[in-house]
């Protein structure tokens, strides 16, 4: 298994989501409640699809993830 320590986008997407739930920690706190909910879920839905998509099983699988990923960056940027 690939824990990621080598894996700069791993890296990046774990801290991205830690940086994430702090600041709809804030929004939470300002009664920002829907956009925080939805934010928190696709910001931290891209370093899940990454992270699955270090063990795929197929390179197909793999490119699929990372679309997923990229999908959820879209989606997070609206949100932002």
């Amino acid at each position: 298994m690939n824990d990621g320590n080598n894996n700069p986008i791993i890296k990046k997407t774990l801290q991205f989501s830690l940086d994430i739930i702090e600041y709809c920690e804030k929004l939470d706190s300002i009664g920002k409640y829907v956009i925080s909910k939805q934010l928190l879920r696709s910001a931290t839905s891209i370093g899940a699809n990454v992270h699955e998509a270090q063990n795929p099983s197929s390179k197909n699988d793999f490119i699929h993830k990372m679309k997923i990923a990229a999908k959820e960056v879209e989606e997070t940027k609206y949100w932002l």
